[in-house]
């Protein structure tokens, strides 16, 4: 089933004047494309919300960017999955009472970060992954976003972090997606991957939480992640290396679960294999190729 939920946030729909930094209008005229979430079909000006009252989580831009809807000029038949710098991305910043100020849309670059954050010194971070496609009439799908939003609340209450609402996470996915529209690849040529990021960014010494958290979202236009493709592929099954263990964070997509597994990629890859199944003493399975991993569970799909 579907159905359609107008945008709680500030709508990419009118480029700012020259120099200006300008909080985009909640109402524009005309509307802007929509983006769909398959299932949970979110058109951003259609249905109002129907939900408790939640606070906005608007965007302002730092600088100009293009209203065109014109694909950008990119090799797609060759789009392999790696970074590919877009035009914007957000951020949005969060202090000590748990409430994260208004976001901003900022050229996408470096960002800074103090020597001894939290995320540095301690990896007090998370992230999401999920992608954007584009329809044949040129509207964007996205798939189920409120279930990384989920996760993501999940993962930071384990990590002891505050996390945005629903609400505002999937506001600022459609956000980002809309400012960087023109990088979703055409149909049947990839996808937009998004990166939603959640990190201690304020600075501690002795370990504990971090005074200042940062939430940003940057995409980038991607092929098939497989180069097999749906081909057979070799897998080496791992034991002495372990990516989750009983009672750690395997469960969430804390950031420190994926080093810990770069040497039995290693040794795969030297054996002349780039996939690795790991198993523990619980004979939980997790799957690895490459950069990607994933913990299989028979009750569990999303989570970890």
């Amino acid at each position: 089933m579907e159905y359609g939920v107008a945008s709680h946030g500030a709508l990419l729909a009118a480029a700012p004047l020259a120099g200006r930094r300008l909080r985009l209008p909640l109402s524009p005229s005309p509307p802007p494309p929509s983006i769909q979430i398959q299932n949970r079909l979110y058109s951003i000006s259609s249905l109002p919300l129907k939900a408790r009252p939640v606070r906005r989580c608007g965007a302002s831009l730092a600088s100009n960017y293009s209203q065109t809807s014109e694909i950008v000029d990119l090799d797609w038949e060759n789009l392999g999955f790696g970074i590919v710098q877009t035009d914007y991305m957000y951020v949005a910043k969060c202090g000590t009472d748990g409430n994260f100020a208004e976001g901003e849309m900022v050229p996408f670059g470096p960002i800074s970060l103090n020597p001894s954050s939290g995320v540095l010194n301690y990896g007090q971070g998370l992230f999401e992954g999920l992608k954007a496609y584009r329809k044949p009439d040129g509207s964007i799908l996205l798939f189920r976003p409120e279930e990384n939003a989920l996760r993501m609340q999940t993962g930071a209450e384990r990590m002891c972090m505050p996390a945005p609402s629903v609400e505002q996470f999937v506001d600022a996915v459609k956000q980002t997606v809309l400012a960087n529209k023109r990088w979703v690849p055409p149909t049947g040529k990839g996808s937009l991957y998004i990166r939603p990021l959640l990190m201690g960014s304020g600075a501690v010494l002795g370990l504990a939480p971090a005074p200042e958290y940062t939430f940003i979202i940057f995409v980038s236009p991607v092929g098939n992640y497989f180069k097999e493709g749906l081909a057979p592929i070799n897998l080496i099954v791992e034991d002495k290396f372990h990516r989750a263990t009983p009672g750690g964070t395997g469960g969430v997509k804390t950031i420190g679960n994926y080093a810990s597994v770069l040497m039995a990629q290693k040794i795969a890859k030297e054996k002349g294999q780039c996939y690795f199944y790991s198993s523990n003493k619980r004979n939980n399975i997790t799957w690895h190729h490459k950069e990607k991993y994933n913990r299989c569970c028979c009750e569990q799909g999303l989570p970890g």
